[in-house]
């Protein structure tokens, strides 16, 4: 089978018609100029030297060496070797909070930025699997299916901001119980004779939660699902900052009594959460070892043979392609305009047609 992996690279061939177009019309145009300027003695004089001949052997090298260069970046591919790639791994759901306490910078640049570079980091730990995004406030949003696209979950993740949910607040139960939702209908299908190990991955500060959560996570257990926390913040706290569409700081949230607002991390409520989820609980700390940690508790998992992907691979046939258009440059970039045997200059008033 043959076939181009890249066509779109033939609109250089339109490229060089439209070049040899402008040469042609401004050669004709020079000859123009020059008889309307010069009498028919002088033109034969000034291009006695000039082959015409040899520039349009040059026009139809650079020509082709632009068809053949077209071709060779288009890839041509011939044969085929077809095998069939099966993946095994686990389901997971990173359950990401964007409330506003989100963005307290008590975890430098914030602990919503620190959440998404460590879930990055994760996601490129443990290839294989299915990943999805769920991003959660006052209430939840579905950001990216379960995939094993692990570049298109790190641009999710990438666009997570506390824009997303004007519904402030962190209600961990809705993020739970949609993840529940996301596994029944995008999870890999369950029969009597297969299991596939699920997880739910809470990453919040764990603040100003609602109530049911606890709840949500046993329902979750009773279907064998797995669900694990790590904490974003200090015991410590840190305010919110408000800044401007550029990025210039404002001030700090405040309540309403005009007090500066000063949030905490709630570590026990995502322990609990973690223990109740028969997972692990994890305290986000600069340089820590918990992504680690967390990838070490996620070997022991029970795999899942995911759907099978039929993986075709051609080979490039390029090359010769490339190897004709550079020649073709070459003898072009030698050759010459002038005639090989010139005729002598015989004077400025000689007529040397005589």
């Amino acid at each position: 089978m043959f076939r181009f992996e890249s066509p779109s690279a033939f609109y250089l061939v339109v490229v060089a018609l439209v070049f040899y177009g402008i040469a042609v019309v401004m050669h004709t145009s020079t000859q123009r100029k020059l008889k309307k300027v010069f009498n028919a003695i002088m033109v034969s004089q000034i291009l006695a030297t000039f082959d015409f001949r040899k520039r349009k052997w040059k026009w139809f090298l650079q020509f082709a060496a632009l068809v053949f260069m077209a071709i060779a970046l288009a890839r041509p591919q011939l044969g085929q070797n077809q095998a069939v790639v099966r993946s095994e791994g686990f389901e997971i759901i990173l359950a990401v909070d964007v409330s506003e306490s989100m963005m307290a910078e008590d975890l430098r640049p914030s602990r919503l930025d620190q959440a998404k570079l460590e879930l990055a980091k994760l996601v490129d730990l443990m290839p294989g699997n299915k990943v999805g995004v769920i991003a959660f406030a006052g209430s939840s949003v579905l950001m990216s299916p379960l995939t094993n696209d692990m570049g298109a979950i790190k641009m999710y993740l990438d666009s997570l901001t506390t824009t997303l949910i004007s519904n402030q607040g962190t209600n961990v139960e809705s993020a739970i119980r949609h993840a529940m939702d996301v596994f029944e209908r995008g999870g890999v299908t369950v029969d009597s004779g297969s299991k596939v190990t699920r997880v739910i991955l809470v990453a919040s500060d764990g603040e100003d939660h609602e109530e049911g959560a606890l709840k949500a996570v046993e329902d979750a257990v009773q279907k064998n699902i797995r669900v694990f926390s790590i904490a974003y913040g200090t015991e410590k706290g840190g305010t919110i900052p408000k800044r401007d569409n550029f990025g210039y700081l404002k001030g700090y949230k405040t309540d309403r009594k005009g007090q500066t607002v000063l949030t905490q991390v709630k570590g026990d409520f995502l322990k609990t959460l973690a223990q109740k989820g028969k997972g692990s609980f994890y305290f986000s700390v600069f340089g820590g070892n918990h992504i680690q940690s967390l990838i070490d508790d996620f070997r022991d998992f029970e795999k899942s043979q995911f759907e099978s992907t039929v993986v075709t691979d051609y080979e490039e046939r390029f090359q010769l392609f490339l190897l004709i258009a550079f020649i073709f440059g070459l003898v072009e970039l030698i050759m010459g305009e002038r005639k090989s045997h010139a005729p002598k200059w015989k004077g400025r008033y000689v007529d040397s047609s005589k």
